[in-house]
């Protein structure tokens, strides 16, 4: 959960977590829907896919026991070779450095290396002073808590604007602070191009325009899970164009069409929604909608996977970030 997601965001999605899944057997045994909506609004999903896999391959492979060796750990789906320094450093005392955001920051400034860590010399470079820097095998001082210092130094101290230097304790000792670069070590990384793109989201309600004004709780409405190997795989959504940018509610319609099986015919504007994924900034046009004069939809059920759900129960299925935005406006 703490990969690219800070601690004070974590912590109650954490606590309700290990609530309904309190060990490595019941995490493995949990269906996916159930995973997704513990995870829902962290982002980055193949987290918890990694996460299930991993914790279903312990249970097959390691007896449900947490493996003890580096290999066996990075051999774990969505566990890589930070990932595996940290746990086996902190809960195993075993003697393997970290590299991560805070990390890299100390490092960087600590040898005075303006390089980017993300070109590949220059992590290379990172690893082996990460690895130099950990305490000798007969210190009394353990891997783990070294690591673990390294990070909330980074983190309090050597921040990446305004670094504390003068609060830093071995300030006297890096060659950043020692040649005034603090500022600006590490070096840049070249940032996000974005694409803007248009979508558009449609609300398709089970009954007329009339009750669901007069009625909003009561009323059902048309939403699937969105299907694998697509942007939030394993989520629920309301039907919605995804694969590229479409600038008019007919042709969205139009598109959905093949997914829906039925035609749809596009009403009034609700909100446009802003948001932005991976390199692309979208804009979320959303609308009603209706079936359209020749579509056999209603009032028979939609096909599968499409289902009609109320508020209510859409609060109990797993949403994309929009998704939910829109229930919230509906509700």
């Amino acid at each position: 959960m703490l990969q690219q997601t800070q601690v004070a965001t974590v912590l109650p999605y954490f606590d309700r977590f290990m609530q309904t899944f309190p060990n490595v057997a019941t995490l493995a045994a949990a269906d996916e829907q159930s995973l997704m909506q513990h995870w829902e609004g962290l982002g980055y999903y193949r987290r918890a896919r990694s996460m299930h896999t991993a914790a279903a391959k312990i249970v097959a492979d390691h007896d449900g026991e947490f493996p003890e060796s580096f290999d066996d750990v990075l051999a774990l789906p969505g566990i890589g070779r930070y990932t595996a320094g940290a746990i086996l450093s902190i809960s195993r005392d075993q003697r393997h450095p970290i590299l991560e955001g805070n990390t890299v920051r100390v490092f960087s400034r600590w040898i005075a290396l303006r390089s980017p860590a993300t070109a590949k010399p220059a992590n290379k470079l990172l690893w082996q002073v990460a690895e130099a820097m950990l305490p000798a095998k007969r210190s009394s001082e353990t891997a783990g808590t070294f690591n673990q210092a390294a990070m909330e130094l980074g983190a309090l101290v050597c921040t990446p604007k305004s670094p504390k230097c003068n609060q830093c304790p071995v300030a006297k000792r890096c060659e950043a602070n020692t040649l005034n670069l603090q500022t600006e070590i590490p070096g840049k990384v070249t940032q996000i191009k974005y694409q803007d793109r248009t979508e558009f989201a449609f609300v398709i309600a089970q009954t007329e325009n009339q009750k669901r004004k007069s009625d909003p709780l009561g009323t059902k409405y048309l939403v699937r899970p969105i299907p694998p190997g697509s942007r939030w795989a394993g989520l629920w959504d309301f039907p919605r164009t995804i694969e590229r940018s479409i600038e008019s509610p007919i042709e969205a319609a139009g598109e959905l069409t093949a997914a829906l099986g039925e035609p749809i015919v596009p009403g009034e504007r609700l909100t446009t929604i802003k948001h932005a994924v991976t390199k692309y900034r979208i804009k979320l046009n959303v609308h009603t909608a209706d079936w359209g004069p020749t579509s056999t939809a209603p009032p028979g059920p939609p096909p599968e996977p499409w289902r009609y759900v109320t508020l209510a129960e859409m609060a109990n299925l797993p949403m994309s970030v929009t998704g939910r935005k829109i229930a919230k406006l509906l509700g």
